[in-house]
């Protein structure tokens, strides 16, 4: 007989960033979540956003999840299902998934507490480190800003990097990838991101400019709902296309697959709805030979990448983790060393969160 849920209580934590995304993402913000059952367990979780509706996320956990969560079971996988049919009505994804993942990553965090093990453990952990890849919100920064960030990333180790591209005039862009190149060397694996700033025509045009710095993928360069202008995209583009991190729901992402559109996607745990979508996704590109790489939050994302039959990249902002924002009570549950990523083998997902944050 499972245990079953007594409280779901949450906090809002607004931090800001030690580099900044730029003037309009220079915080994230955490709502920490703690589950409680009728056995005295305890489990801790979150969600999250960069930008947009922490206090609507709040708002949908602390009114519509807690009062539906309370008194079923403590089971991840079939409560996932039954909320996300109760709130589908407000949306199949965005702050309808990413409010889901604060219960559905507390249920796996206690899960892995009771059993005295880490969710890693949990699930089958497969490998002892995977890949990080070094990786900056950096569009803002100035091309000698850029270049010293190449410089660290060289330094670091990694075998690859990611910035990002889309500037008004193509030429810059050329400008910044062609100086990062010749940071990196020949032989590192380099990504882009545009962020949804191109249409097809320009994301045209900016591949015949790009394509001669040996491109490892460009990401998200068009409105990631636009499934028609990525199926003609990947059809002529010399450049594996990468995306998925504002894809929201399973059935999105076997769009995109089905259509023959992405190379490598990219699903954010927490925007996807927690561990138990994340995991599915992963087993649906596992089964059509598609890439994985999971989106942000190498806490959580390195922790769930050591339990996947297939080896996959991290990706880690520079100085963006919980631990080096200062927002959590003990100490990270992952380590990255020599541009690998390693748990500790915390309970649960070892993640707990202060009450607060001071404000600057």
């Amino acid at each position: 007989m499972s245990a079953k849920i007594t409280a779901l209580r949450t906090a809002l934590l607004t931090v800001p960033l030690r580099r900044s995304w730029g003037v309009d993402a220079p915080e994230n913000h955490i709502i920490a979540t703690t589950v409680e059952t009728d056995d005295g367990g305890t489990g801790h979780g979150f969600s999250w956003t960069p930008t947009v509706g922490p206090q609507a996320v709040r708002a949908l956990l602390d009114n519509d999840i807690a009062s539906f969560a309370v008194g079923l079971p403590a089971e991840p996988e079939p409560l996932w299902d039954a909320l996300w049919l109760r709130l589908h009505e407000a949306g199949g994804g965005g702050l309808t998934t990413i409010a889901m993942a604060g219960l559905d990553l507390a249920l796996w965090d206690l899960a892995a507490r009771n059993a005295g093990t880490s969710v890693p453990g949990l699930l089958g952990q497969r490998r002892e480190s995977v890949e990080v890849y070094g990786s900056g919100v950096n569009l803002h920064y100035t091309l000698e800003e850029l270049v010293a960030q190449a410089q660290r990333w060289v330094a670091a180790g990694h075998s690859a990097v990611k910035i990002k591209v889309g500037k008004p005039d193509i030429a810059e862009d050329v400008e910044r990838v062609a100086a990062v190149r010749s940071v990196i060397g020949p032989d590192r694996a380099l990504m882009i991101d545009a962020n949804q700033r191109w249409d097809l025509p320009t994301t045209i045009r900016a591949l015949t400019r790009l394509e001669q710095f040996n491109l490892h993928w460009l990401e998200e360069p068009i409105r990631a709902d636009d499934l028609w202008a990525y199926r003609r995209l990947r059809k002529h583009s010399p450049v594996p296309i990468a995306l998925g991190e504002n894809v929201h729901t399973i059935q999105r992402f076997r769009d995109f697959i089905d259509a023959e559109a992405v190379d490598v996607i990219q699903p954010n745990i927490v925007r996807v709805g927690g561990i138990t979508p994340f995991r599915r996704i992963v087993e649906l590109a596992r089964t059509h030979s598609i890439a994985v790489a999971p989106h942000l939050l190498p806490e959580l994302s390195g922790q769930l990448a050591l339990t996947l039959a297939s080896p996959v990249a991290v990706e880690d902002v520079e100085d963006s983790s919980f631990e080096q924002l200062g927002i959590l009570t003990g100490p990270s549950p992952v380590t990255i060393r020599d541009s690998r990523l390693s748990g500790t083998g915390r309970p649960g997902l070892g993640l707990d969160f202060v009450d607060s944050v001071t404000p600057n």
